[in-house]
């Protein structure tokens, strides 16, 4: 009884945090007037019209073939990313070599820089990438993942390597592992939540990226689902229809809901934990 006002206070609090949630799959089961007149979640009448309409979009595709648009660079980035920020990681963490500080400030450094910094050069540079025009390709959204881009996850990484004693490193060796089987079978096991948290995030960035496929993609048949969602958005002068757009949002969600449900447990202990956790 002495936790119950504590309880009370984070039940509260975790229902102000997931009304808007909760309200926006409620208003893609009502009509257009419906949404603005109630701030209550519920509709009056359930109609699955708005995800008929938004599934078929406004253009010849379905909202399927967006999401499989989307997947050609979800997967590859995701995968990409990890291994790169693995192997980059485990090099700063064991080895030593020349300008080894500078570069990991470097490294560092590039996380501070805002990505708008970097568009108009990087669009130049795809342009023309040795006589090659990779612009409304997947090319420009993918290949930068290969050589570890991403900053934060090599540091979060970099920190997981530190907490695994260099005595497994040394036993492996012993065993006969040479540097990549040590990484493989041995320290990549120990840092299984960290690369699944970072895993679980450049899904989620990539899924909801809009600005990268907007500058690189031209050709609606190529086009990622945040695209077609603006598309939709601006299919009329005359307004829009808000619950097919909201229901388009829902749909667009349940990638991002499924993933981080099925790795929930690793990806909070990846955040929280330190040092071995595998």
């Amino acid at each position: 009884m002495k936790k119950l006002p504590v309880y009370l206070l984070l039940t509260a609090i975790s229902i102000v945090m997931l009304y808007p949630l909760l309200w926006l799959i409620g208003a893609s089961f009502k009509t257009n007037s419906e949404i603005f007149s109630s701030v209550w979640f519920m509709p009056e009448h359930i109609s699955f019209d708005a995800y008929i309409k938004g599934w078929q979009t406004v253009t010849p595709h379905t909202m399927g073939y967006y999401f499989l648009n989307t997947f050609k660079i979800v997967i590859p980035k995701t995968v990409f990313a990890v291994c790169s920020s693995v192997v980059v990681a485990y090099g700063f963490a064991r080895f030593d070599f020349p300008l080894k500080k500078f570069f990991f400030a470097l490294l560092i450094g590039s996380m501070l820089m805002p990505q708008i910094a970097v568009l108009m050069p990087s669009y130049m540079m795809w342009s023309d990438f040795f006589g090659f025009n990779f612009l409304d390709t997947y090319v420009p959204l993918i290949m930068p993942s290969l050589f570890a881009c991403e900053g934060m996850f090599v540091f979060i990484l970099v920190q997981f390597f530190s907490g695994v004693p260099k005595e497994f490193d040394e036993a492996a060796r012993i065993d006969g592992c040479g540097t990549l089987r040590t990484l493989v079978l041995v320290l990549a096991p120990c840092i299984r939540p960290a690369i699944i948290s970072i895993a679980v995030f450049s899904f989620l960035w990539t899924m909801n990226d809009f600005l990268s496929p907007l500058i690189y993609i031209q050709s609606v048949e190529k086009y990622t689902l945040s695209l077609a969602l603006r598309l939709s958005v601006d299919s009329t002068g005359q307004g829009y229809e808000q619950n097919k757009i909201i229901a388009m949002s829902v749909i667009g969600l349940i990638p991002s809901i499924a993933v981080f449900a099925l790795a929930q447990k690793k990806f909070i202990n990846g955040i929280t934990a330190g040092g071995l956790s595998g």
